[in-house]
């Protein structure tokens, strides 16, 4: 087994004392010329690594970054961890993720289990924690929150105007001659699935579409509440000639239940989805999809604390997000 090189080992090679090497390697006190090239040549010809975790307490870091997503396997969150970790590469720091379960007590849980391993940083991706908990976190390291608004800390704060996606989404349906048009919410519980109803209504309002409560069903963002919502309508012979789903998967779900009952997308039903996942420019149809940059998110946030990890007194404050409509084969013009 090969035995780790320790800054001993550098001492005795190099000639010089085992302090004279530990400055040297933190480059925190200067070190005369000579004796520094001695180390730096004594570290090459043994191969050594030196032990991040070590520097890091030297340092006074851990070099870790926290996030706390909802749920590892949702498509959304996933580009979200991807931007994350795109933008963490080759900064010396490292993302941890921990999942919090939509669910207060995991996700208090979760947190606490990142400060102890004493991150650097955190991102909060979503989530149930009540805004003045975020508030006690942001007064104790640097913290981003991604997809929420929470007030006082509007500068720590990334998300989409979930509001203007619905409106987009619902004015191009209604502009191609869709009054029917369902709606297959998130839960209302949460802050983006109201949003994007209170979206939905605006359109209907500014068109002078009378707004249908029983054209609105209550999903949960997975695929299955939009087969759901499809089974109801179609079971209480709900007219619709048009869906806009509040996330992508639950359109893909809807697409489906369509499929089952023998109706056509777009030539029966035209159908909007949220979010712009990667894989809905692959559907059949490709879905038209409000985009939601996720993975831009996740690069930004991870930027943002980046820049004032390493300058704390860097300006506050992150970037507006722009949001439009990606339009694809999945509407077309409601029939006469």
């Amino acid at each position: 087994m090969t035995r780790n090189v320790t800054i001993r080992d550098i001492a005795r090679e190099a000639g010089v004392s085992i302090s004279t090497v530990s400055r040297a390697l933190n480059g925190q006190v200067p070190v005369a010329p000579d004796k520094l090239q001695r180390v730096l040549d004594a570290t090459r010809r043994l191969r050594y690594e030196p032990n991040a975790a070590a520097q890091g307490l030297v340092r006074g870091r851990s070099m870790t970054v926290g996030v706390l997503t909802q749920d590892i396997a949702s498509p959304f969150y996933s580009e979200v961890s991807r931007g994350i970790d795109a933008a963490l590469a080759g900064s010396g720091y490292q993302p941890i993720f921990v999942n919090g379960h939509w669910a207060v007590q995991d996700e208090a849980a979760a947190i606490t289990a990142l400060t102890r391993r004493q991150v650097d940083a955190l991102i909060v991706l979503g989530g149930r924690l009540s805004d003045g908990h975020l508030r006690d976190l942001h007064a104790r390291l640097p913290l981003v929150v991604v997809g929420r608004r929470v007030p006082g800390l509007e500068a720590a704060c990334l998300s989409v105007d979930n509001v203007q996606g619905a409106f987009l989404a619902t004015t191009h349906l209604i502009q191609l001659g869709h009054r029917r048009i369902g709606h297959i919410t998130g839960e209302q519980s949460q802050r983006d699935a109201l949003d994007r109803l209170d979206g939905y209504r605006r359109a209907l309002a500014a068109a002078g579409v009378p707004f249908d409560p029983a054209l609105v069903f209550e999903g949960d963002f997975h695929e299955g509440s939009g087969i759901l919502a499809v089974e109801h309508w179609l079971a209480r012979a709900t007219a619709f000639s048009a869906i806009f789903a509040a996330n992508d998967q639950m359109a893909y779900g809807a697409g489906l239940g369509l499929y089952r009952r023998g109706l056509r997308v777009p030539e029966d039903v035209s159908l909007v989805g949220f979010d712009d996942l990667p894989g809905s420019q692959f559907t059949l149809p490709p879905l038209t999809s409000v985009h939601h940059p996720a993975r831009e998110m996740g690069e930004l946030a991870a930027r943002h604390l980046l820049t004032h990890l390493n300058d704390p007194a860097a300006p506050a404050g992150l970037p507006g997000l722009d949001i439009t409509l990606s339009v694809r084969e999945s509407v077309r013009a409601a029939r006469p």
